[in-house]
């Protein structure tokens, strides 16, 4: 009778020290035999190539975060009077709770609703992340508080993550605007935003 070798093949995928000596999962086979070493050996070196195929896909919704946070840019389609042809430049962070933290904002057409400075913008970006194809989804929420109105600004976000930026980037939706008089108290419309730049 030929020799016993035990054989244990830990699956680095699996791996909750980031080292792969300590994995959830793991498999073990005793092998007897010189035919079943060949095998044995063969069926180890596969095992791992799937292995390793598996864990180098590490993107995860705080990478899509990553890429989504840095510049952009929206124009507004609709509304009357004052409250029509508006667009903004914006900077933001999108957070791990999906918050965002808005460094930069600035209207580039903002009419008589709203005054040069003073803007007090908030917001929300929640994002999925398809491993697959890197596909980035979510929904948008964006509020404008200046010289007593507020608009407000809801869409689909859509993109491909690319490490530090999102490729397509794209936020499409509607907006309303509310709070003050005249046109600006009841006009709305649609959007569409862009990623102008990605996190440096």
């Amino acid at each position: 009778m030929g020799t016993k070798f035990k054989l244990s093949l830990y699956l680095p995928g699996a791996s909750i020290d980031g080292t792969g000596r300590i994995s959830l999962f793991s498999i073990t086979m005793f092998i007897q035999g010189p035919i079943m070493k060949v095998v044995a050996v063969v069926l180890l070196l596969a095992l791992t190539m799937v292995s390793g195929c598996g864990g180098s896909n590490t993107r995860t919704v705080a990478t899509a975060q990553l890429a989504a946070s840095g510049g952009w840019s929206a124009q507004l389609l609709g509304g009357a009077g004052e409250a029509s042809g508006l667009s903004f430049t914006t900077q933001f962070t999108v957070n791990g709770d999906g918050s965002l933290s808005v460094t930069f904002f600035q209207f580039l057409t903002e009419g008589l609703c709203f005054t040069a400075t003073g803007e007090a913008p908030t917001g929300t970006m929640d994002l999925t992340l398809d491993n697959a194809n890197q596909q980035v989804t979510g929904t948008f929420a964006f509020a404008v508080q200046s010289s007593g109105d507020t608009l407000t600004l809801n869409g689909t976000v859509t993109g491909t993550e690319t490490g530090t930026a999102l490729t397509g980037g794209t936020v499409t939706g509607t907006w309303t605007l509310a709070g003050g008089s005249g046109a600006c108290a009841g006009s709305s419309g649609t959007f569409t935003m862009t990623e102008t730049s990605g996190t440096t």
